[in-house]
């Protein structure tokens, strides 16, 4: 890259740079031209802003630029356009070509109109989504790119979250782009993964909801049945959590996750929680099941019929404040959280799920 070329993107990339630098503690010596906006600098600051952007690029990670993007208002899609064209002139590396996929699918995401349908979402449509950046491209995809529709097919027919993360489907989309190698590079390439991402948030988030809807209704249900804790020890919560207090929970997340990022952890723990949830319902029509042998004997001995009732617990008034938690969550217009997750045990913090921009 010429030197004035290279002085003017490190300029444009400087605030954004510094930016993450601050918010993710990253220890690189400062670059003072580019702090103090000199406009014609020595040779030698050139090659110190060059090396300075060396330096950022490697210790920036993928995941650190994707909350700080979707976090954080530094970044228009001006500033996308920068990062875009910084990291296309890159070496082509694992991070960079991860940098590159999750930016093209940030900028084709803003652009695209809230309503639009999976099926609308084809190649040429993208490809007019990306023509500010890539040009105009002949639409000719190659036979290896074929194997992202078969992931997204796979993908649609997961039925919840815990399938889609752990089912091999993630895997597969990975393993793609791995083996794409330097063809990742070619402009109807960039297309077809843009597209693939894309699609796969909008599976990911609905799959997503389907697991907060789903959890609400089992906690609906265990509280009709006079259940008021459950076990939620595998989902990071106490041996006897109130059902209240998790429908408190899913509440704070479905706010946290209508913002456009969500951090692993709390997925992690929305898996585990569905699960738990299961698991009371199944113990909960187990002891139903129990029990009604020996309530139907008691009345054969009583000589007559008897009226039941549900126990005095399943009855009780819910605070106000808990009133509507349990509505079904409606897909906002908003961008969707990138599918990633966490192994790490984590406490769940009430003020801290509450925020969802900062990070868990």
């Amino acid at each position: 890259m010429d030197p004035v070329a290279l002085w003017s993107s490190a300029r444009r990339l400087h605030p954004i740079y510094a930016e993450l630098a601050r918010e993710f503690v990253i220890e690189v010596p400062a670059c003072a031209d580019l702090e103090a906006g000199v406009e014609t600098p020595a040779p030698e600051s050139i090659e110190h802003a060059q090396l300075w952007l060396n330096s950022m690029d490697e210790k920036i990670q993928v995941h650190q630029l994707r909350q700080f993007l979707q976090t954080s208002s530094v970044v228009d899609a001006e500033g996308l356009v920068v990062l875009l064209q910084h990291f296309l002139k890159a070496p082509r590396t694992d991070s960079s070509r991860d940098k590159i996929d999750f930016l093209l699918v940030q900028y084709f995401s803003q652009s695209a109109p809230a309503e639009l349908e999976d099926n609308h979402a084809d190649l040429a449509y993208v490809a007019q989504g990306l023509e500010p950046l890539l040009g105009t491209v002949e639409l000719k995809a190659p036979v290896w790119l074929n194997a992202l529709d078969r992931v997204l097919d796979s993908a649609r027919r997961c039925r919840s979250l815990d399938e889609l993360l752990h089912g091999g489907v993630l895997d597969q989309g990975r393993k793609a782009k791995a083996q794409a190698g330097d063809l990742f590079y070619l402009p109807i390439a960039l297309i077809a993964f843009t597209r693939f991402g894309y699609l796969m948030r909008r599976v990911f988030f609905r799959l997503m909801l389907t697991d907060l809807n789903t959890i609400l209704d089992g906690l609906t249900e265990l509280g009709e049945k006079g259940v008021e804790t459950i076990d939620c020890r595998r989902a990071q919560f106490s041996a006897q959590e109130p059902i209240i207090r998790l429908r408190m929970i899913c509440q704070s997340w479905k706010v946290m996750f209508q913002a456009e990022y969500s951090s692993g952890q709390p997925l992690r723990m929305l898996v585990d929680l569905r699960a738990s949830v299961d698991g009371a319902l199944s113990l909960a029509a187990e002891g139903e099941a129990k029990a009604a042998p020996r309530a139907a004997a008691a009345a054969a001995g009583a000589g007559g019929s008897v009226t039941t009732s549900k126990p005095a617990e399943a009855h009780q008034t819910l605070p106000e404040a808990d009133a509507g938690l349990t509505a079904k969550f409606a897909v906002p217009d908003a961008d969707v959280p990138e599918f990633e997750i966490s192994d790490a045990p984590q406490e769940w913090n009430p003020d801290a799920d509450s925020q969802p921009n900062k990070e868990k």
